[in-house]
């Protein structure tokens, strides 16, 4: 039995929270040892936050507090409350790699410095401020060779762009995409407020979360073209934040290169399914985005959305869990990561 793979958290908010849970529902708690967490809040906060989850149902474990930090479903998991990586003794835990969970750091001197303190190597859940911050950025079914063992800082996109990539890479291989507009229906983050306050510097931002339909700013038109760059200066994007608490889609709207029908396209996602169906899904079912919570694909094709005008120009229609997809991917990369510096799987 291989020796198992040591990792932290760093950032125990939604992300932090459902990658642990993951982990427990994957099957891999255990192979995947969880042995630290850093987060600023109280022990008490963090142990009932994860037993208990507005969104995601009641934790299916045990969960305590203990002297050093949180039991969880058997497994002791030091706790550590410090603002910067480098007040945590990364260096004397024994770690495999830390999950950076938090959003907080997007640059790479801000990275570098968990390196520096002693992380051995860091699995980020943003883009990062430019492609150069990171050694490379995955999305996990679409560029996944390109990650290598020698890599310290790996970047697994957002949960957007793990959702349209595989979607449009498909698109362009097999059709040509000539341009394409996305549009995020985003469910409500916690950059926003429940009611009107002083809380961002855009002033969108500063109005009720669960009272209007909110337009934001977003960089997942930057963020497709670092995956696909074939397609650079053919993407455009805007999102809209919605008043749900998550699950989240996207509307893509595409001009081909090949003509196609509604047939012929959905065949071809139905088959990019087969291929791939722990991330990809599709539905015909009247389905309203409720019915998406706690699902693990990155993304699941709404076939009865789809519309084809002139044969060339498509419009798709894109369904994502933003919390509990992206967490699954979080761990699908740290498997493939560990196969590769390893050398071996994780039973």
């Amino acid at each position: 039995m291989s020796k198992p793979l040591k990792i932290a958290i760093n950032g125990y908010g939604r992300i932090g929270r459902c990658v642990l849970r993951a982990l427990i529902e994957s099957g891999h708690y255990g192979a995947v040892q969880v042995v630290a967490i850093n987060e600023p809040a109280d022990l008490q906060s963090m142990a009932y936050l994860t037993q208990f989850d507005s969104t995601h149902g009641i934790f299916p474990g045990e969960v305590s507090v203990t002297s050093s930090g949180l039991r969880v479903a058997g497994q002791d998991i030091a706790v550590f409350h410090a603002n910067t990586p480098a007040d945590v003794p990364w260096a004397s835990l024994g770690l495999d790699l830390v999950l950076e969970c938090s959003g907080a750091y997007g640059s790479r001197d801000a990275l570098n410095a968990f390196l520096d303190a002693g992380c051995p190597r860091l699995l980020v859940s943003n883009p990062g401020h430019s492609a150069g911050d990171v050694d490379c950025t995955i999305v996990h079914g679409t560029n996944d060779l390109e990650l290598q063992a020698s890599h310290r800082v790996v970047s697994a996109a957002s949960c957007t762009t793990n959702s349209v990539v595989p979607i449009l890479d498909l698109l362009d291989r097999r059709l040509g995409v000539e341009s394409a507009f996305l549009t995020t229906l985003h469910s409500v983050m916690n950059d926003q407020p429940m009611i009107d306050g002083y809380h961002h510097s855009d002033l969108r931002r500063t109005r009720s979360a669960m009272q209007s339909i909110v337009p934001v700013t977003t960089g997942l038109a930057q963020g497709v073209e670092r995956l696909l760059p074939q397609l650079a200066g053919r993407i455009q994007a805007k999102a809209v934040r919605m008043p749900i608490l998550n699950v989240s889609a996207i509307d893509l709207t595409a001009n081909l290169a090949r003509a196609t029908t509604v047939e012929n396209l959905n065949a071809l996602i139905q088959d990019a399914v087969l291929a791939h169906p722990r991330l990809l899904a599709w539905t015909q079912q009247p389905h309203a985005s409720i019915d998406f919570n706690h699902n693990p694909h990155s993304a699941i094709v709404d076939l009865g959305q789809t519309r084809v005008n002139n044969g060339q120009f498509v419009n798709l229609l894109i369904w994502f869990d933003n919390e509990w997809g992206f967490a699954n991917r979080m761990i699908d990369l740290t498997l493939a990561w560990a196969r590769l510096f390893r050398g071996t799987s994780i039973s």
